[in-house]
């Protein structure tokens, strides 16, 4: 793969929702852009590590035992579905008074997110030693950034739209719904690519 389809690639997956994407934005909008800023560190620093632990550790053990897919694929599940659950009960106070997102709610979701694994095993070059990937993961850190940055932003703004329409809670509640969907979506694409 050319750096320029890696790039490309790179934006397309980070610009799909996900569950940090979700949190990115529901934080956004619940308590602006500039106090969300500080969770970009927990998104960059959440997907880098979890590229260099699959790459180094869980990928020969993953294509090597088919049930720790599986069971990694539950724990993302049960997480997601229980950040779901918090954004779901999060009242209109809480959304006033402080954050409903928090950095370590946003670090495991990055560190459990599955995009994290198309970057480890699909977008980046395989036989690239650690070294090599040094450019890469400059690239996908930029990305990763930019792209979060630009999730805090729309929460922002969807979220100014919503108080102005008096239901705050909107807001958290859409996030709670698309969490749910995208874990609908992980299991069934390992249904059809079982």
């Amino acid at each position: 793969m050319s750096f320029l389809t890696f790039l490309a690639a790179t934006y397309f997956l980070l610009a799909v929702p996900g569950p940090t994407n979700t949190l990115l934005a529901t934080s956004g909008a619940g308590i602006g852009m500039a106090r969300s800023l500080h969770l970009l560190v927990a998104e960059l620093c959440g997907y880098l590590l979890a590229i260099a632990v699959l790459r180094l550790a869980l990928g020969p053990i993953v294509s090597d035992i088919p049930i720790a897919a599986l069971v990694l694929r539950v724990a993302v599940t049960v997480y997601i579905l229980c950040l779901a659950f918090m954004l779901w009960r999060v009242n209109t106070r809480e959304l006033r008074d402080g954050a409903p997102v928090t950095f370590g709610q946003v670090l495991l979701a990055t560190l459990l997110n599955p995009k994290a694994l198309v970057f480890a095993f699909l977008l980046l070059p395989l036989e690239a030693g650690p070294l090599e990937l040094l450019p890469w993961f400059g690239a996908i850190a930029l990305q990763i950034l930019t792209a979060g940055a630009a999730w805090i932003a729309l929460g922002a703004t969807l979220g100014r739209g919503a108080r102005r329409l008096g239901q705050p809670h909107l807001v958290t509640r859409i996030g709670a719904v698309t969490l749910v969907a995208v874990t609908g979506l992980i299991w069934l694409q390992s249904f059809l690519t079982a």
